[in-house]
């Protein structure tokens, strides 16, 4: 997703210049078997790269990548000199083909995208489709994940969650699948362009309904911050004033139904038990559940004829 930055200046390189060093004396005898390794890297912050992953990465013939100039960044900052070869979006059906062919042949090859786990909103599925289609082996490592870590920190329930990844920019599709987010009543992740964060949430907040939810920006970087609000409060934050750096929305999932109308009957009833008219009663309960009014006067009309 993000591109992975240099070394924070608040950590200071050379403990992990040395570190790095280290890895690459242990590695520099390593065997690998011949298989796909896809490596997941930093999503910011340099010193969370894995020793399993560096020690990978220096091991390996050659190594593939989604854009060669971030990732001799961060090969160079490893002190790893290997053969570097893009694999993107629009080349991956062939490199799949060509990376089968090399490690047939005996080759162990890394696959590493910008920043992050690959193929999770960047390049990768069709490699592993493909190496699962021939039967060729393949090894994933585990590592950085910008959606996990915006879910925990948003504080939003962790226990099931929906990843949506970038929402198409217009048309039909976006309709469709924002449409299709009303039902989810999990905790839902969004990658998002800081110029459209605004615009989006605004979106998020018309059509699915006031939430809780989180702006999670620059993960792992410097400038980290989470906010943490509810739709509508983001949309007017961020409507005229863009944040800055990689962004994540994080929003609550709907309700069920019927939690929704247990909570609204019981509003209900503590208004009618402070003296509030049926009528202004309903007004609230249909303001704070979003609900129409009509069934809040009939849900209070019911209640008052208990």
């Amino acid at each position: 997703m993000a591109k992975c930055e240099s070394i924070e200046e608040k950590q200071g390189s050379a403990p992990l210049e040395e570190i790095f060093d280290a890895v690459a004396a242990q590695s520099s005898g390593l065997i690998l078997p011949p298989k796909l390794y896809l490596v997941p890297t930093p999503i910011g912050n340099l010193g969370d790269i894995g020793v399993r992953a560096a020690m990978v990465l220096n091991a390996v013939a050659e190594i593939y990548c989604e854009d060669t100039r971030n990732s001799l960044k961060l090969l160079n900052a490893l002190h790893i000199k290997k053969p570097l070869h893009s694999c993107h979006e629009h080349n991956e059906e062939q490199r799949a083909s060509e990376l089968y062919r090399k490690v047939c042949s005996g080759m162990p090859i890394a696959y590493i995208s910008d920043a992050g786990m690959p193929c999770i909103s960047d390049p990768g599925e069709r490699l592993i489709q493909h190496f699962i289609q021939n039967n060729a082996p393949f090894e994933i490592l585990p590592g950085a994940n910008a959606a996990l870590l915006a879910l925990i920190q948003s504080g939003l329930p962790t226990d099931k969650f929906y990843f949506c990844g970038f929402l198409p920019r217009s048309g039909a599709d976006r309709n469709e699948i924002i449409e299709q987010l009303k039902a989810i009543n999990s905790t839902i992740v969004i990658y998002e362009s800081p110029l459209r964060v605004g615009a989006t949430i605004a979106e998020l907040h018309d059509k699915l309904g006031n939430r809780p939810a989180a702006l999670v920006r620059e993960l792992t970087k410097y400038y980290e911050e989470t906010i943490r609000e509810t739709l509508s409060e983001l949309a007017a934050k961020y409507a005229d004033n863009p944040p800055k750096g990689e962004c994540i929305i994080v929003l609550a999932g709907s309700e069920k139904r019927e939690e929704t109308t247990e909570r609204a009957e019981k509003l209900i009833e503590m208004l009618l038990d402070a003296g509030c008219s049926t009528g202004d009663a309903a007004k609230i309960a249909s303001f704070s559940f979003e609900k129409p009014k009509n069934k809040m006067y009939k849900l209070a009309m019911d209640i008052m004829n208990k």
